[in-house]
């Protein structure tokens, strides 16, 4: 790294250190500006996943249209997660020179621009591309929201704050399902799209008025060496790679069960109307509270304990979606929404809580992990569901939940091996 680049480590050094002026005029709850922060970063949230998931609900339909297949109609939501994935860390690299409110900012208007373009595709190979189009702009915004909040909340508040986000990520998902499922049901799922298209613009519109000024962010290089270096320093944390791990195999099971719910439930025995699917995406609010009380599980539990209680939640969950009665399949869809915020939720915090330096490169690796594990998993729902029908897609979820417990306990006992020998180990 050049010099300039050392004086920025000391000046975020001094920045994390809690008993340093720059510390205590960090945003904290009830303090100045923290909640027009989280609101702009809870709005950021809801554009952000309404866009990205826009087409979910919409399977159905597009499949229709399209005479695509499930597993060829599920490429709409994996297009604009794989791309996310993978544009994920250029970008955010991009953060570190020219500031994260800039970065999240073009990401929005780039992604709501091409979502106005959408509803407009002649056929599913162009609505598969301007996904991916959109999943790329969407990749300059979690990754450093995530170091906006890791660099501007004092560190006590920061599960805390990263839980909103997290919140509208949730509320999100869910608004853009609901407003899809009844728009589609009167006009269609173009009009859907578009009515989402439209919310994600004021949404953006909103965020950016909001948003205070950046007051402990130091511009780095864009130095493709240090870059690397960042990643690799990253990728060798142990945790880090846990945590990683863990947020791919909460979102398999996530993206598995929300991409082919829709086409579960318009087939008999319950044979829903698509108005009636999407709404069944209010389980989403459940989300909203799990993820936001996330920062009060991890003080009673643990950080361990916390995703102990996730990954059961979600696997009870699975199970009671098995059955035939609407109001069982009801309920796991609340138990695997509230298990996979909550551990969303622990595992983001918990990465930007361990990365000392390069925190959008961190953050970005988690992101990158997180939405390939969407990506993979609506795919492999949908073969799994083509397969052997909704069990294969629950067989899918559990085996992504056992790896999700494999992870923790092997980090359990290589820290409790290290401390045998009188290293210090961090675990989760």
């Amino acid at each position: 790294m050049p010099p300039a680049s050392s004086g920025a480590s000391a000046t975020h050094a001094v920045a994390l250190t809690p008993s340093s002026p720059a510390a205590d005029s960090r945003l904290t709850p009830g303090g100045p500006g923290y909640r027009r922060m989280s609101f702009a970063l809870f709005l950021a949230g809801v554009a952000t996943f309404a866009l990205l998931y826009s087409t979910q609900a919409l399977l159905p339909l597009v499949s229709a249209d399209f005479g695509a297949s499930a597993s060829t109609a599920s490429w709409t939501v994996s297009a604009a997660t794989g791309a996310l994935a993978l544009f994920v860390l250029p970008l955010s690299a991009l953060s570190e020179r020219f500031g994260r409110r800039a970065m999240m900012t073009a990401s929005l208007s780039v992604a709501v621009a091409v979502g106005l373009l959408v509803p407009f595709a002649p056929s599913v190979e162009v609505l598969i591309a301007l996904r991916a189009v959109q999943g790329a702009a969407l990749a300059g915004l979690p990754a450093s929201a995530m170091a906006f909040l890791a660099e501007e909340v004092r560190p006590k508040a920061l599960v805390a704050a990263i839980g909103m986000f997290v919140a509208g990520n949730s509320i999100g998902g869910m608004s853009g399902r609901i407003i899809t499922g009844w728009v589609a049901q009167a006009w269609g799922w173009r009009a859907a799209l578009a009515v989402v298209g439209v919310v994600a613009v004021l949404c953006a519109v909103a965020f950016r008025a909001l948003l205070p000024a950046p007051r402990h962010f130091t511009p780095g290089s864009l130095n493709p060496k240090a870059l690397a270096r960042t990643v690799r320093t990253h990728l060798s944390d142990p945790l880090l790679c846990r945590l990683y791990a863990i947020g791919a195999l909460f979102m398999t099971v996530f993206g598995a069960v929300y991409t082919v719910i829709g086409y579960r439930l318009t087939e008999a025995p319950f044979s829903l109307p698509q108005g009636v699917i999407g709404s069944i995406f209010l389980v989403y609010l459940v989300g909203t509270v799990s993820s936001a009380a996330a920062g009060k599980l991890v003080a009673r539990l643990g950080r361990r304990g916390a995703l102990y209680l996730a990954v059961g939640t979600t696997a009870g969950g699975l199970l009671l979606s098995l059955s035939s009665a609407l109001v069982l399949v009801l309920l796991g869809l609340v138990l695997i929404t509230a298990g996979f915020f909550a551990g969303h939720a622990v595992a983001s915090s918990s990465v930007s809580r361990t990365a000392t330096t390069g925190r959008a490169q961190a953050s970005a690796l988690y992101q990158s992990a997180y939405y390939l594990g969407s990506s993979a998993g609506g795919t492999l729902g949908a073969v799994a569901f083509h397969a052997g029908g909704w069990a294969g897609t629950v067989g899918l979820g559990l085996l992504a939940v056992l790896g999700v417990v494999s992870v923790t306990v092997w980090g359990s006992h290589a820290a409790r091996t290290e401390r045998r020998r009188g290293l210090v180990v961090r675990s989760c």
